[in-house]
């Protein structure tokens, strides 16, 4: 009887032996992130951009772009736009449209950026605008959202002025096209219009002046995304137990 208390004792013994030992091994390998933590750490990485870039490099001084497949004359064409200034930070409410505004206020918008810019022949003129969202998550969600309620002309960024230039004249009134592109943590927004102020026409009617503004919009815009929507590394923990 003793002996087979003895043997079962040895058992135990050894079974607790080996889960310490895995236990042990277990804590000092690498730590590893959850996909939540993994998410959380790259839209904390992404989010912070707006913030610790200088504006120079979320707006860059001259934008290069293609034109749209719809200008045929255009193949293999590269065309610049320009910087022409830099707003002050805006609340999102001060910076966009009621309607849009409402949108991203739901998602937890942040603050807006803007720019201005004008094409190479100075015929048109662009704001841009960096909506900063707390996360990829919620950048998409508020994109479904507007997209869905299509604001269309003259809606979403409000225009920015800037005194002596091609911008002066571009307000609410002079917005011909606007839309926006998801980049990450981000919504930009773009809006163009005639760099002679006039005032909001069908310009979907004409294919070439469409297809020009929505080039040099577009195409500004997606430089600005991809300053601010660039892949974050994926985390990785430093292989020290508790990291």
């Amino acid at each position: 009887m003793g002996f087979a208390v003895v043997i079962t004792a040895l058992v135990l013994g050894i079974a607790g032996l080996g889960i310490s030992l895995v236990e042990i091994s277990t804590q000092m390998l690498p730590r590893q992130f959850t996909t939540l933590q993994q998410r959380q750490i790259t839209d904390w990485e992404a989010g912070k951009r707006w913030r610790v870039l200088p504006a120079g490099t979320i707006f860059p001084a001259t934008v290069r772009y293609t034109p749209p497949a719809a200008l045929d004359d255009a193949a293999g064409l590269t065309l610049t736009a320009t910087r022409i200034g830099i707003a002050r930070q805006a609340s999102c409410r001060a910076a966009t449209d009621s309607a849009t505004a409402a949108v991203l206020a739901r998602h937890g918008c942040e603050a807006v950026l803007r720019a201005s810019y004008v094409d190479g022949t100075a015929s048109y003129v662009v704001t841009v605008g960096v909506a900063a969202l707390p996360g990829a998550a919620q950048a998409k969600a508020a994109n479904r959202e507007l997209a869905r309620n299509a604001p269309g002309a003259g809606a979403g960024v409000l225009t920015v002025q800037s005194a002596g230039t091609p911008t002066a004249g571009f307000a609410e009134k002079q917005r011909q096209i606007s839309a926006m592109v998801a980049a990450g943590s981000y919504l930009i927004f773009y809006t163009i219009g005639y760099a002679d102020g006039r005032p909001k026409v069908p310009v979907t009617e004409d294919r070439y002046a469409d297809a020009e503004m929505t080039g040099v919009g577009a195409g500004v815009a997606r430089a600005v995304g991809s300053v601010l929507g660039a892949p974050v590394p994926q985390p990785r923990c430093p292989g020290t137990p508790g990291c």
